[in-house]
Parts: structure tokens; C-alpha cells; sequence
């Protein structure tokens, strides 16, 4: 199977509109989860299909090493290549990983102006221009809506889309985040743990009946149709 074939079997085809972008620049996608459910697995394989649709994706990561980060795409890769059986994984590793920039903050350190700032050198020093962005372990709990309003004002003036990790409690479960911050959302995605998968949840977007016949299974950390 070759790159184009893989893109043709692109699982995130149950949240677009049509065969373009999932989100639009300047908006705002999110994927909730319980601790250990799968939020950073499917974030690495969406970023896995902006990357092979040669755009460029900036990786951000709260209090991780990029080294466990960089881990995480490699495995991604080689489970999803098993699967569908990809001819020449390392060529197509080679041919991405340029569109790849991963960007890591310690959790004390992060805001928007830190940010835009550090976003900044990159483009003016011609070093890398991102067209998605990924932020993984931002802690919604503890994040101001002004946080996140400042942070969508640069995401529309930079002009790309950002998707988030979020991190939901067993006792709250995604109350506190639908009910702060989910007007400011475009999409919003929910894994759930069931039995031996994590089923895919489409919470807002206009194809939700698309999303129950996904699920990601924690064996190969692939996402796949509940029938195949």
C-alpha cells in the first residue's frame, strides 16, 4: 500500500464536511478523555494525517520530554504502516518528518504571549511555518477563558487551526470544560473506555451520526471502523 492509499483510508473522514480541512484556520478542536484513555495516541495520528497531506504541524507538549514525544509518532507510524500494510515505512517517515516542529513548555511556563512569542522566531527566522497546531496537556481546570480567548485571537491572526487535549476528572467528567469552553470549540471528540476498545464520540460538529463506528484500539493504538 502506498501513501496515497493510506490517505484514501483516512479514519478522520466522520468529522469533515467533505474532503477538505477537518478545521478551518482559526478554529478550535478538542479531544476529551480520562486519564490513560487515548488523548495523545489519536492527537499523534491526526497530526499523522495533516502530515501526509503535506501540511506543515507544530507540536506543543506540556511537561513532556521531546524525546517521549518523538517516541509516540515513530510507534503511531509503525503500528498504522502494520496495519495497512504501508510499503516503505522509512521513506514516508523521511518525507514528512520535515513538516514536523515539536515545541515543549513546562506547565508553569505556558501562555499565549509566551507563545506567540516563541511562534514569532520561528516564522521571522524562516525556521518553520506551521499550518496546524497541537497542543497536548494544557489543563483546562485550571486554564482562564481569557487564556483561551487570547489564544484563539492568535490563532485567527496566524491563521491556522488548533486542537487540544483535555483532560476530564472521573467525579466532573466534561461538565466543567462543555459548560466554560465549548462555544469557543468547533469540534469536539470524546474517547470512551469500553471493554477491550475506546469508542469515538463526535460531542459538536454537524456529522455526529459518523462517529460511533470508530474506535481506537489500545492493542495496536490505531484508530480503525468497529467492523474491520
Amino acid at each position: 500500500m502506498s501513501k496515497n492509499d493510506l490517505i484514501l483510508k483516512d479514519p478522520f473522514q466522520f468529522i469533515r464536511e467533505d474532503a477538505g480541512h477537518i478545521l478551518m484556520d482559526g478554529e478550535f478542536g478538542a479531544i476529551l478523555a480520562g486519564a490513560g484513555v487515548g488523548k495523545t495516541s489519536f492527537l499523534v495520528q491526526l497530526a499523522l494525517d495533516c502530515l501526509l497531506a503535506d501540511k506543515n504541524v507544530l507540536h506543543i507538549c506540556l511537561d513532556q520530554p521531546i524525546k517521549k514525544v518523538c517516541l509516540w509518532y515513530e510507534e503511531v507510524l509503525r503500528l498504522v504502516s502494520d496495519q495497512y500494510q504501508l510499503d516503505n515505512s522509512n521513506k514516508l517517515w523521511e518525507t514528512i518528518l520535515p513538516h514536523r516542529f515539536i515545541m515543549t513548555f513546562k506547565l508553569g511556563d505556558f501562555g499565549a504571549e509566551r507563545l506567540e512569542g516563541r511562534l514569532n522566531d520561528l516564522i521571522e527566522q524562516g525556521i518553520f511555518f506551521p499550518q496546524v497546531v497541537l497542543i497536548d496537556g494544557l489543563p483546562f481546570d485550571k486554564t482562564t477563558r481569557e487564556t483561551i480567548d487570547r489564544l484563539s485571537s492568535m490563532a485567527r491572526e496566524q491563521g491556522f487551526p488548533v486542537w487540544f487535549t483535555v483532560n476530564i476528572s472521573r467525579d466532573k467528567g466534561d461538565r466543567h470544560f462543555i459548560s466554560e469552553f465549548s462555544d469557543l470549540f468547533k469540534v469536539i471528540v470524546r474517547l470512551e473506555s469500553k471493554g477491550p476498545e475506546v469508542r469515538v464520540h463526535l460531542l459538536k460538529d454537524q456529522r455526529r451520526d459518523k462517529a460511533s463506528s470508530l474506535v481506537l484500539d489500545p492493542a495496536m493504538q490505531s484508530i480503525r471502523d468497529r467492523g474491520q
